[in-house]
């Protein structure tokens, strides 16, 4: 059997982010590059519910580039978020950046679908760099192909067990349980359903650029009828901003953020840091929907019909709209939690300004009611 031959990544996706799991709680955690992120989501009726969520901080250079530089620091900031959270759940869904991992559809014939193992480990080595047993591996049948019904569409995901398994101690050093991690991609794919909900025809037949602006990278992926089509990232993201105040104003990186969020710089800040900057990011979204119309777009005739603005910097004045006048294309600001009841415990405003930041959270948060 393929799992037995994968020791810890015999069940890496029935923790990663294909296979169903049951209903219990789970808290979502996003470790990205300048902060931890949790969400917990129940259920209440009909309707998810968004409970509680915590932001806190990491460390400088603690992550970068999605490696995890200083796990103490890590696992601390967990810790301290989970502690914030004020919840008993200790189970927690947490996710690999989507370059660290390697996903592709392939396609498997109905007739030999009994020797389906046999045949992922096969056409694995085809597409995986590295020898078997230094991934963790595994597979799901998607259905049906759309144009051939003789054929399985199958999802094979791996990635380096060391990636994997740094991620899962720093979950582990913090005191929680690591019971399913998914990719960064997948768990945006699962919070964008709850933004298609808000839209005409929940968004069926057409395209969607969700764009995720980061502290250090912008990520760009193109959805159409809950699939991705492109998924792209680039070096630019708000920490420059932050680099920019430090460098003007003489003051410390920590004063320079904290000055940015709380919007108490200088008169003359925005004329001089924030609009230049707020420019030079919309040229980079318009960037990377060039690359996407040219190599994926021009096969496929299609078309974006609406961005979406993720991430911490995506609430900037003006880049929506900075957005949309380069583009030509109707913009938005993301919110996967328009739909769901809040808790008492919630505050709205606070929310609505943060929930931009949660999007990879509340997907891993929802990997609950699959």
């Amino acid at each position: 059997m393929l799992s037995g031959k994968l020791a810890q990544g015999s069940d890496w996706l029935s923790r990663i982010g294909l296979r169903k799991i049951h209903q219990a709680p789970l808290i979502g955690l996003d470790i990205s590059s300048s902060a931890v992120k949790l969400v917990e989501i129940s259920r209440s009726g009909k309707n998810y519910q968004v409970d509680r969520y915590v932001i806190e901080a990491l460390p400088r250079d603690a992550v970068v580039d999605g490696n995890l530089n200083n796990i103490e620091a890590v696992s601390d900031a967990i810790r301290k978020g989970w502690q914030k959270l004020g919840t008993s759940t200790r189970d927690v869904a947490l996710a690999l950046p989507t370059t660290m991992a390697i996903y592709k559809k392939i396609l498997v014939p109905v007739a030999q679908s009994h020797d389906i193992e046999e045949m992922i480990e096969s056409e694995a080595q085809q597409y995986i760099p590295f020898a078997l047993d230094e991934v963790n591996l595994d597979f799901q049948v998607l259905g049906p192909a759309a144009h051939n019904p003789d054929d399985l569409e199958v999802m094979l995901c791996a990635a380096r067990k060391e990636k994997v398994e740094e991620r899962v101690a720093a979950v582990e050093m913090a005191g929680l349980k690591a019971s399913v991690v998914d990719i960064d991609a997948f768990a945006t794919l699962t919070a964008f359903e709850q933004i298609q909900l808000q839209l005409p025809e929940q968004g069926m037949n057409q395209t969607f650029a969700l764009f995720d602006i980061g502290a250090t990278k912008i990520y760009c992926n193109v959805i159409r009828n809950g699939q991705q089509l492109y998924y792209r990232e680039q070096a630019f993201g708000g920490q420059q901003l932050t680099r920019d105040i430090q460098r003007r104003y003489g003051i410390t990186y920590e004063e320079a953020e904290k000055g940015k969020c709380a919007s108490t710089l200088p008169d003359g800040y925005e004329s001089e840091l924030l609009h230049p900057f707020v420019d030079s990011l919309a040229q980079e979204i318009q960037r990377s929907l060039q690359f996407f119309y040219t190599t994926v777009s021009v096969s496929q005739y299609l078309r974006v019909d609406y961005l979406l603005l993720a991430g911490g910097s995506s609430l900037l004045p003006g880049l929506d709209d900075a957005v949309s006048a380069r583009t030509q294309i109707s913009t938005m600001i993301a919110n996967p939690f328009t739909t769901l009841v809040q808790s008492t415990s919630i505050r709205p405003k606070a929310l609505l300004l943060d929930a931009p930041s949660l999007l990879v959270s509340c997907g891993l948060a929802l990997r609950r009611f699959d």
